[in-house]
């Protein structure tokens, strides 16, 4: 993916799903992605930080450079 080298790019929804996808996909073309998931349920309940903090891990395990948000 060009354009994106060294880019901060936020990604909401992005601790599952196309949101993951899409961070992991950013983060290996060069990105510095900010992982952003409230970990809430669809009807708005519940909240946490695993799902994020999961893909943020996984970015840094593959070297890349990656930041939660919550």
């Amino acid at each position: 993916m060009s354009g994106v080298q060294d880019r901060v790019i936020i990604v909401t929804g992005a601790g599952g799903g196309l949101g993951r996808e899409y961070a992991l996909l950013l983060a290996r073309s060069g990105a510095r992605v900010v992982v952003n998931d409230l970990g809430g349920a669809r009807d708005g309940s519940g909240s946490g930080s695993v799902m994020a903090d999961a893909v943020v891990e996984e970015i840094w395990g593959r070297g890349r450079r990656g930041g939660a948000e919550l």
